[in-house]
């Protein structure tokens, strides 16, 4: 039997919390929006309803992370 190179696992719990843009970037959901919300404006809550786009250092360990 032929020995074959290692290949990486994707990993599932990242999979499911971003996604790869057709450019290759990494769009993410935005933090604060778990509980505690009555307290701030609805402005505000608007705005994070909204993803964003990974920083390229992070996302460069992402992709990794993916296998993409």
């Amino acid at each position: 039997m032929a020995r074959c190179a290692h290949r990486r696992k994707t990993h599932k719990g990242l999979q499911k919390r971003v996604k790869i843009t057709a450019k290759g970037k990494v769009r993410r959901k935005q933090s604060f929006r778990g509980h505690l919300l009555s307290g701030r404006s609805a402005k505000r809550l608007r705005k994070l309803r909204q993803s964003r786009v990974m920083a390229p250092g992070d996302a460069k360990k992402v992709i990794e992370a993916l296998g993409v």
